[in-house]
């Protein structure tokens, strides 16, 4: 079968000849219909983050999919069932994050990530993975099942974020989202359409006519240039944030973030940065966090039970937000073109088969 890899020493994806996988007990064959590209794969190429598994020269890549079964091999699944999978594996027989379920709290070196550390991905025309692994979605929901997983991110990060509020009332009114790439997107849409939030905003970098403003426009958030109003001065500019929702990676906005929040408010931090020295006032920062209530959260990866609340996300989605979001689908043939990045480019996939095909 074909697969999509990086090789040790290249920085580009390269089509690979792969032994078609044989499920083991437990285990379900998935035939792949689409895998999406996000800013980790690109991440993974350029050698910034991620790791090959053990003994192997390649890693094939992907972790945002949606399959069909072909084989349920005993599993509670039937043949054409769509499934989306998590990302999770643990490593060398597992550990107690895993034996507790909750293997999206595991830290670095105690799991392996399908398609970025430790573990091939899904951009494969086949793959196999344990039934617990496997999330069932509609089939209504087949073309865009790989945003389930970027989804389930924001559902994480968001119920973090009401968690650490849960010892007192808290109706947050306004949130803004630093950063407009695809992850900002269905991270505003989920707070507007699911959440509800009243005064949205959304901080980037581009320059008008832009594809990712129109839809920040659309869904009537107000968007932020960076250039013009940093973090930091969004309360002079526009007011003070109920949530902050960084998804950059950026190491300067986890500071900001902190005088962005109104009191009582928490900022959830997505974005993994490079190494970066520069000074900050922590007195400051620290006297902010305390007498105002203020909370600085971290969060990564995500677990089924946020897979499941995405499916529900998704399906209410606006029809034309999908639409405007997911700006090319590839075919395998012409894979390359999803990895390529400019200004009208927001949500990319590869699809390797579809739905009704049967093989």
């Amino acid at each position: 079968m074909r697969a999509i890899a990086v090789k040790k020493g290249e920085r580009r994806p390269v089509l690979v000849d792969k032994p078609r996988p044989e499920p083991e007990t437990g285990e379900a064959l998935v035939r792949t219909l689409r895998v999406g590209v996000d800013g980790t794969d690109h991440e993974v190429i350029s050698g910034g983050h991620g790791g090959f598994p053990d003994g192997e020269d390649h890693l094939v890549l992907g972790h945002e999919a949606v399959g069909v079964v072909e084989d349920p091999n005993g599993t509670r699944f039937e043949a054409g069932d769509v499934v989306v999978p998590t990302v999770r594996r643990p490593p060398n027989g597992g550990n107690e994050y895993f034996e507790r379920g909750e293997p999206d709290m595991a830290p670095e070196g105690m799991y392996h990530e399908r398609g970025i550390v430790g573990e091939h991905g899904f951009m494969a025309e086949y793959f196999v993975s344990h039934e617990q692994y496997l999330v069932q979605i509609p089939e209504s929901l087949t073309d865009l099942g790989f945003l389930i997983e970027p989804i389930s991110i924001t559902e994480k990060a968001v119920e973090l974020a009401y968690a650490s509020r849960s010892s007192f009332t808290w109706e947050p009114e306004s949130a803004i989202v630093l950063g407009n790439g695809s992850l900002g997107l269905l991270t505003l849409a989920l707070l507007r359409d699911k959440l509800g939030y009243d005064r949205l905003y959304c901080l980037g970098r581009r320059d008008r006519p832009d594809p990712t403003i129109d839809i920040i426009e659309k869904l009537g958030a107000t968007y932020v240039d960076s250039r013009e109003t940093p973090v930091s001065a969004v309360p002079d500019e526009f007011e003070s944030m109920d949530l902050v929702y960084e998804a950059t990676g950026y190491a300067k906005h986890a500071f900001d973030s902190v005088r962005a929040l109104a009191p009582n408010g928490v900022a959830t931090l997505l974005g993994v940065p490079g190494s970066w020295e520069f000074e900050i006032d922590g007195g400051e920062i620290h006297k902010e966090i305390v007498l105002h209530n203020k909370a600085l959260l971290g969060s990564v990866n995500s677990h089924v039970k946020h897979f499941e609340s995405a499916v529900d996300t998704l399906a209410a989605y606006p029809e034309w937000f999908t639409d405007d979001l997911v700006t090319s689908v590839c075919d395998l043939d012409n894979f390359a073109a999803a990895f390529e990045d400019d200004d009208t480019t927001i949500k990319t996939a590869v699809q390797f088969s579809t739905y009704e095909e049967r093989r």
